[in-house]
């Protein structure tokens, strides 16, 4: 495989198993926008969320390969679930076989990494998926790089629907939003910060700000992974020469064009015209 896959400068490839990973690659473009992008939805076999580690891995992998087949040397997994259940393996396992120039980068690490000047209490929360929630992917990457801080989880299944059913702003959304809130600061009240850790969660941020308490900051992700990268490029300029730089974005979906066009603009204030892609 190694030898068919193109060697000229690419676009940075974005990858979600939805909609989501289009907030990350909005403030990717405010911060890098001379580069070009490939988005990647795998919108046909969403959520990723309920589904195993081996399915995920399985299907990221193959997002992955399809982006590097179709010119890119570096790909954003722009998903908190794809991060948590095969950001390490493909980095691991199957770079090295596929091609050890190629990188493939994740967004909890970054988000990560803000953290620690965040927090007063040292007490932090994470609402996000079951998946991601279950694969302990925050708390063991906090405590790598700080120790000192205490972290609970809460999964929140029915905000992911609320957000690309376009309910995000509906009376109903308030509910389950609130009693996510509630039952994540009740595990520990001297939580101050609070992490968005799924891409969709943006979209609700007026929402869960007005129901969590005065004090607690709410971190979410996009900005901090655009300067996380941003940074990246500039520490690793033999990376930075293999990404073209156009100011050009292509959208590719596994499901319908004409659906993801108009799913996705919930997330960006822009027309888009998107192409099926076949990822297998």
């Amino acid at each position: 495989m190694k030898e068919k896959l193109p060697k000229t400068p690419g676009p940075i490839g974005v990858f979600d198993s939805g909609y989501g990973g289009l907030t990350i690659l909005g403030n990717i473009r405010l911060a890098l926008p001379d580069y070009d992008y490939i988005y990647l939805g795998d919108n046909a076999r969403t959520p990723y969320g309920t589904r195993s580690f081996e399915i995920v891995y399985e299907f990221t992998l193959q997002a992955v390969n399809k982006l590097f087949e179709i010119g890119c040397h570096l790909v954003i997994l722009a998903c908190n679930t794809a991060s948590a259940k095969a950001l390490r393996t493909i980095q691991i396992n199957d770079l090295p076989v596929i091609d050890p120039e190629r990188r493939v980068l994740g967004v909890i690490r970054p988000t990560v990494e803000c953290i620690g000047h965040i927090t007063r209490s040292r007490h932090v929360g994470v609402l996000a998926t079951s998946g991601t929630i279950k694969s302990e992917s925050y708390p063991m990457e906090i405590r790598k790089l700080f120790p000192d801080i205490e972290v609970h989880g809460q999964a929140c299944p029915m905000w992911v629907p609320l957000v690309e059913n376009n309910e995000a702003h509906g009376l109903g959304t308030d509910y389950f939003v609130q009693k996510d809130l509630d039952n994540l600061l009740y595990k520990d009240r001297k939580i101050d910060t609070i992490i968005l850790g799924c891409t969709h969660y943006p979209l609700l941020l007026n929402k869960i700000k007005r129901f969590a308490p005065e004090g607690i900051t709410i971190v979410s992700q996009g900005e901090y992974v655009a300067e996380s990268l941003k940074d990246y490029l500039h520490r690793h300029p033999e990376m930075d020469e293999k990404c073209a730089k156009n100011g050009i974005t292509r959208y590719y979906t596994t499901e319908s064009e004409d659906k993801f066009r108009e799913s996705a603009s919930i997330f960006l204030n822009e027309k888009i015209i998107a192409q099926h892609i076949a990822v297998e």
